[in-house]
């Protein structure tokens, strides 16, 4: 089942996808949501965030072909931080360039868990159930930032310029299927390409070995890291993001207007 927000008749929804068309629901999203009988067009729907996440998670070096490629070795435990929630972007609307930086800005695809309970300390099992779904998610980021002051790593700044947090376009709840991809393309072109299942640490490891540390909330995001092919992107490039079986996140970099 696809999950969605939208904005109707002035008002933010929930709803979920049927063929061409949005079934309207009432109640929480990770609850038990209740249709309401009304449906709309899924073509021309404002698209919102398919939830509102307390905290991003952003993992890194979580791909065997990335660190590869890297020089580096595969870490033993999850390796990430979080992403400001004033960060945090949506299908369909621009990435603005940062006020306080020139320097280039990357596009990374990359798989999202979201969560659906509260999670702490949980072991696999309960991991596994306390995830919700999966969207689509474009980890933007400054990384140039990161290494510029060599007496601190700034990846909180270089993760967390407002829009850089791009996820949605829907939440799917079915399992994925064994051959997922994510593929992202810029401009029309295909940059990245990789298969989820060169992750080093999977969705519900991640998800157990989280919750050890801190508390995770329903509809809190996990980005999952991401591969090869990560560039910079050119100010009007549109960037979309595929996942096999949860659909296509796109969003333009700095769009003017």
């Amino acid at each position: 089942m696809k999950y969605l927000r939208v904005r109707h008749q002035g008002a933010e929804r929930l709803g979920r996808i049927a063929g061409d068309s949005v079934e309207l629901l009432d109640g929480d999203l990770f609850g038990a949501p209740r249709a309401t009988g009304e449906t709309v067009p899924l073509a021309g729907v404002e698209w919102l965030m398919p939830c509102v996440p307390s905290k991003m998670i952003i993992i890194v070096n979580n791909f065997h072909a990335a660190v590869q490629k890297a020089g580096g070795s595969a870490p033993a435990e999850p390796l990430f931080l979080v992403r400001s929630p004033t960060a945090l972007n949506w299908h369909g609307q621009p990435i603005p360039k940062p006020l306080a930086f020139d320097g280039r800005v990357f596009y990374e695809g990359e798989l999202g868990v979201v969560i659906g309970k509260v999670a702490r300390n949980l072991d696999e099992a309960q991991a596994a159930d306390a995830i919700f779904g999966y969207t689509c998610v474009n980890d933007v980021s400054a990384l140039e930032l990161v290494d510029k002051d060599p007496s601190f790593a700034q990846w909180t700044r270089a993760k967390s310029f407002d829009g850089f947090g791009c996820f949605g376009p829907v939440i799917e709840t079915d399992a994925l299927p064994a051959d997922a991809e994510v593929v992202t393309t810029v401009g029309g072109r295909e940059r990245q390409r990789y298969p989820v299942s060169d992750m080093i640490i999977p969705p519900v490891k991640l998800v157990a070995m989280i919750s050890r540390d801190m508390t995770l909330l329903p509809g809190d995001v996990i980005c999952c890291g991401t591969s090869v092919g990560v560039l910079p992107m050119k100010p009007g490039t549109t960037v979309e993001v595929t996942v096999t079986g949860v659909g296509t996140l796109s969003n333009v970099y700095a769009r003017a207007d």
